[in-house]
Order: C-alpha cells, then sequence, then structure tokens
C-alpha cells in the first residue's frame, strides 16, 4: 500500500511541478492557491463534460442503475483509502493496498449478489404481470 501510495504522489508530483513551471515561465505568477483553485476547477469540468453525456445517455437508455454503481463505487473507493491513509498517519492499524482491494472486492459481490436478487424480483413481476415490463419498478428497484 505504502509503494502505491508513493507512486501516486510521485506522480502528482510530477505534474505539480510541471505546473509550478509553466506557471514560473508565465508574466502572471498565481500562489499555490491559486493554482489549486485553477487546477482542481478545470480538472472537475473537464470530468463533467466526459461524464455528464455519458450518465445522460445512460439514463436515457434506462440504465440508471450503472449510475448508481459508479457513483457508489466512487465513494467507496475514497472511504477504502481514507481508511487506510488514517490507519497509516495515526498508527491505529497497518496501511495496506490488499485491505482496499477486499474492501471493493466486498461491495462487488455484494453488488452482484444485489443484482441476482433485483434480477429474480423483476423476472417473477413480469411473469406476474404477464410478459409486461413496468417501468416504475424498474426506477427504485
Amino acid at each position: 500500500m505504502e509503494n502505491f501510495l508513493y507512486t501516486i504522489v510521485a506522480f502528482i508530483a510530477r505534474i505539480h511541478t510541471y505546473i509550478l513551471t509553466l506557471n514560473d515561465q508565465s508574466e502572471n505568477s498565481l500562489t499555490d492557491k491559486e493554482l489549486h483553485f485553477i487546477t482542481i476547477g478545470v480538472l472537475g469540468i473537464a470530468l463533467i463534460l466526459v461524464l455528464h453525456p455519458l450518465f445522460l445517455w445512460l439514463a436515457k437508455t434506462g440504465h440508471t442503475m450503472i449510475v448508481s454503481f459508479l457513483y457508489v463505487l466512487t465513494v467507496i473507493l475514497v472511504i477504502t483509502f481514507s481508511i487506510e491513509i488514517g490507519q497509516g498517519f495515526t498508527g491505529t492499524g497497518i496501511m495496506e493496498f490488499d485491505d482496499v482491494i477486499y474492501g471493493v472486492g466486498g461491495f462487488l459481490v455484494f453488488f452482484l449478489v444485489f443484482l441476482a436478487i433485483r434480477g429474480i424480483i423483476h423476472l417473477i413481476l413480469r411473469l406476474v404481470r404477464g410478459g409486461k415490463k413496468d417501468d416504475r419498478s424498474s426506477d427504485y428497484f
């Protein structure tokens, strides 16, 4: 886990150095806070420009569960990394990348079980309704 985090930190440090070099070469020297403001703002908008059309398409094609899955997966990744980093800083546990893998793996397995149960429920509902699909039932579950 430590090696993985150091690799990420080294990659981010290279990007940071590159941005600082660009800043030093320009006539407008921005402060560190201004650079963070601009960089994270641009990164956020870039992600919106890529993900929003994808999520719109998924919603239009009735794949809202995929949108929910991607959001929850992102939150799970943030939580598991936060726990491991917190353990490393506080000494309350051992910071291991395997813990992240197992935690995310647990979510994936439980999600697959959820999908199987959901599929069975939808199949039963469709059979009870005589083969007609009720779009309202798929909005929530």
